[in-house]
């Protein structure tokens, strides 16, 4: 029985992507665990695992996996890399129509290839099983914490993508020093929400209820985590429904400028939908009630719920001003504006550990389907097209997308 060719592909997008789908260790135990696949690895000289640690592991390298039946990488490939006929995995961020990936989708279909799109595979009850949220939220969080002590002299700690991995990342957090009186709110609780909620219970900040976030003084820093009833409220008085409210925020308002008035630093780690209202206006914080001086906006929808994110932010420079008053940029330090983080590729700061943890859930949630018994459809759902050149039925809705010209 001939085996199955599984590539790990050389990232192509720019700026280039240290992760990697899977490490060096768990391309061994791919092989160890389905013996009828074998892992082979583009050489590359951008991946934060080198390839001297594959060929270490016994994993066979080579210059173009043109043998592989299925390849995996993590970022969008360029179109010139993508081989005819294959099976490819990747965040190819295009089931949401952006423009910028049309041309991308177009190729996948010119070159009769099955594009498996990470973002899009779900269990049976059409919940993700797989991301990079929960590193998102790691270092999202820690940025958060850097940002704070820099904005107000309190406190220098090492950026992220500095440290070696996340134990030196994680060791910094013993530079902390609170005054006594903040408070820190965070919303969502998703798997971005619940990396967030790891450095900060690293740190050991204090967890309180949103009602005494709100009405109570502490002589210790706290925090409190927001799900959606907490700072979305029905427009017409009645109450919550929250199956109504993810299917449409329509009919809702923001009751979140509650926090703003006594949160000195907001993290923002929830799924936003555009027909959701809007979370934070410019209004709430140019209010001289607000005392919220950092949002450390992990979540990052540009232009979307949170006012003070008017454009991403960079590893390189992860730190700008929001003038509230005017609704416009300015420095970081000044005290009339906001100190914003907006980084849109957070993982990449700690690549190691971030794909770590990737490649656990893709052998542990991903692969079973992929080469065994897959009765729930997970990888024939999360197919954008197939074999043929077709879009697949529950991705139809793309055909306008891809007939435009790119």
């Amino acid at each position: 029985m001939s085996k199955t060719i599984l590539g790990v592909i050389k990232e192509t997008k720019t700026p280039p992507d240290k992760r990697v789908p899977l490490t060096p260790l768990q391309c061994v135990e791919v092989m160890k665990r389905f013996p009828n696949v074998e892992v082979i690895v583009e050489r590359s000289d951008i991946r934060s695992y080198k390839d001297e640690e594959y060929a270490a592991a016994g994993i066979r390298l080579v210059d173009k996996a043109t043998e592989a039946d299925i390849l995996m990488g993590v970022k969008e490939v360029k179109t010139d890399y993508l081989i005819p006929n294959k099976k490819y995995f990747f965040f190819s961020h295009t089931f949401k129509k952006q423009p910028y990936n049309r041309r991308l989708l177009q190729a996948v279909l010119e070159k009769k290839i099955q594009l498996i799109d990470y973002e899009t595979l779900t269990d049976k009850n059409k919940h993700r099983i797989i991301g990079f949220g929960r590193y998102a939220g790691i270092v999202g969080c820690y940025n958060g914490f850097l940002a704070y002590g820099k904005k107000h002299n309190l406190y220098t700690l090492k950026p992220a993508h500095l440290c070696a991995d996340r134990k030196e990342m994680e060791a910094e957090l013993a530079k902390i020093k609170l005054p006594a009186d903040t408070k820190i709110v965070l919303t969502g609780s998703g798997r971005v929400g619940g990396g967030a909620r790891e450095i900060i219970e690293r740190i050991g900040l204090q967890e309180v209820s949103p009602a005494d976030f709100l009405n109570q003084q502490f002589n210790n820093p706290v925090f409190t985590q927001l799900d959606a009833p907490d700072y979305y409220a029905k427009a017409d008085g009645s109450a919550f429904d929250s199956a109504a409210f993810h299917k449409s925020g329509a009919g809702y308002i923001s009751t979140f400028n509650r926090y703003l008035k006594v949160a000195h630093m907001y993290i923002p780690c929830h799924y936003w939908s555009s027909s959701s209202p809007v979370i934070v206006t410019q209004q709430n914080l140019a209010a001289k009630e607000c005392k919220t001086t950092v949002i450390a906006d992990i979540s990052c929808d540009i232009d979307g719920p949170i006012a003070s994110t008017i454009r991403p932010s960079t590893i390189a420079e992860p730190h700008y001003g929001y003038n509230p008053h005017t609704g416009e940029e300015g420095d970081f330090m000044n005290p009339e504006c906001i100190g914003v983080v907006a980084v849109d590729n957070l993982p990449c700061e700690l690549p190691k550990d971030a794909s770590v943890d990737y490649g656990n859930d893709l052998i542990n949630r991903v692969l079973p389907h992929l080469f065994g018994p897959d009765p729930d459809r997970v990888i024939e759902r999360a197919s954008e097209t197939d074999l043929s050149g077709n879009l697949m039925p529950d991705f139809a809705y793309l055909a306008d997308y891809v007939s435009q010209k790119a």
